[in-house]
């Protein structure tokens, strides 16, 4: 392993407001003309990857994978501290699920060289299914541990990392390369600076499309993708209930009635 140590965070650029519109046709997110920032989650593994970075040395790489303008979320990255900013854009990738976005993502880290820790955040705000991460792993045949809230050692090509589970805390140990997906309790994620800001500015963002990677298109994007939203509806208002007060006898009395009213019983 070279000095210092090579970490990837895989980043998303979300809607900064909730009140989002859906394309019924395709079911997907309407993004064009709508604020947008980092998904907070992903701030998290990048605050974690630049104290790895301050206390080990080597290098934080940011990735996200979207149109052109995906490209402020990496220069966001950068200002934190980010040392690069790589942008998966091609409209072959469009439309992509969880399956699809983390094999296209894997093929770009492998493109980008050699890395020995990925770090992702727990879960995006827009989609909220924590799989894009742990997809990544497999997709790369590397290990991964969900959940992490500490890391306490990494280095000589091992981690220990502590993360909270129902059932208590549990210590892991696992080996280099890794990838792990981190919450809001494992750090407080630092402000970009000005002389950060400026340096995002400037900073060149590398762009991978699939001309770089010549993946098979049916395995990318829409045509890649095994899942589909297919269906779009707002979930129906119901009265709030009815609250029966009385002895045990009088509510048995009352449910009895109700049921034989609803004609349930």
């Amino acid at each position: 392993m070279s000095e210092g140590l090579n970490i990837v965070v895989p980043i998303k650029q979300v809607p900064e407001t909730t009140e989002v519109q859906f394309d019924e046709e395709t079911g997907r997110l309407i993004r064009e003309g709508v604020a947008a920032i980092i998904n907070p989650f992903d701030e998290y593994a990048i605050e974690e990857a630049l104290s790895i970075k301050e206390k080990l040395g080597g290098v934080v790489k940011a990735i996200t994978m979207g149109p052109p303008w995906a490209a402020d979320a990496l220069r966001d990255a950068i200002a934190m501290g980010a040392d690069e900013g790589w942008l998966a854009t091609d409209r072959a990738f469009a439309g992509a699920d969880t399956w699809a976005t983390s094999l296209t993502l894997a093929r770009c880290i492998e493109r980008m060289g050699g890395y020995d820790l990925v770090i992702c955040g727990l879960k995006t705000t827009d989609g909220d299914t924590g799989q894009t991460g742990p997809e990544m792993a497999e997709h790369l045949d590397i290990p991964h541990v969900c959940y992490v809230n500490e890391i306490t050692e990494i280095g000589d090509g091992r981690v220990v990392l502590k993360r909270n589970m129902d059932e208590g805390i549990e210590t892991l140990e696992a080996s280099l390369p890794l990838l792990i997906t981190v919450g809001k309790d494992i750090n407080q994620p630092r402000l970009a600076t000005l002389r950060g800001r400026l340096k995002a500015k400037k900073a060149e963002i590398k762009e991978i499309t699939n001309n770089d990677l010549k993946m098979n298109p049916k395995e990318i994007g829409l045509d890649g993708s095994f899942t589909r939203v297919v269906k779009l509806f707002e979930p129906e208002t119901h009265e709030a209930g009815e609250v029966v007060e009385g002895t045990p006898d009088e509510l048995a009395e009352a449910i009895l009635a109700k049921l034989q009213e609803c004609k349930v019983i």
